[in-house]
């Protein structure tokens, strides 16, 4: 063989394997670029919800500043006197308001995959579903109705922080609470439930 053909030989094989790690390696290049980092399925569902306690949230504290401001008090009839007054103008604003408003199907769905984890399949399982059968009063003692009072003798739940790391965050004034095995949005000013969902915990 010539020093020339050698040479040539020498030439294609080492652009062959230039053009085969060309086209391997952009692949996954590729496959990142246009796929981008893995991304929440449940992120559109979350967005929606959060911006739905977020509008509820902004009418409760637009018709607190239509009411009279309550001067410093511990009296608790002063207290109970604000909040009840509040709670009537809730209702008229929200006169229209179900139950699935906030917890539509396909949240209720989400919200029951996400707290499955720390109520059943987690290390802290077996003591989160202990703390939520000490604290949670029986769905009797509870009335299950939007823009209904949450009683004053009813125990309010301790949701177990492994369940509300996973819930979607709400705004300082709504909390959750477990009923039974139902999970009610609590409005805190108003101490009205603004929705609620049946057989969220496992």
């Amino acid at each position: 063989m010539t020093k020339t053909l050698y040479l040539y030989v020498v030439t294609v094989c080492l652009l062959a394997s230039c053009s085969s790690s060309a086209q391997q390696a952009p692949r996954s290049e590729l496959q990142e670029t246009t796929m981008g980092p893995s991304v929440n399925p449940d992120a559109g569902l979350i967005a929606a919800f959060v911006e739905k306690v977020k509008a509820y949230d902004k009418l409760r504290k637009d018709l607190a500043k239509d009411s009279p401001p309550l001067k410093e008090t511990n009296n608790p009839s002063e207290i109970g006197n604000a909040e009840k007054s509040l709670a009537a103008k809730i209702r008229v604003a929200r006169a229209t308001a179900k139950q699935g408003d906030l917890f539509t199907p396909a949240t209720e769905a989400m919200f029951k995959r996400l707290i499955r984890p720390p109520m059943v399949t987690g290390p802290d399982a077996k003591e989160n579903k202990a703390i939520v059968k000490e604290d949670a009063p029986k769905p009797g003692e509870v009335p299950f109705k939007i823009n209904g009072e949450y009683p004053k003798e009813a125990p309010q739940s301790t949701v177990p922080p492994d369940v509300l790391k996973a819930l979607p965050p709400l705004p300082e004034n709504l909390q959750y609470r477990i009923v039974g095995k139902h999970l009610i949005l609590l409005c805190v000013h108003g101490n009205l439930i603004i929705d609620y969902m049946l057989n969220a915990i496992p």
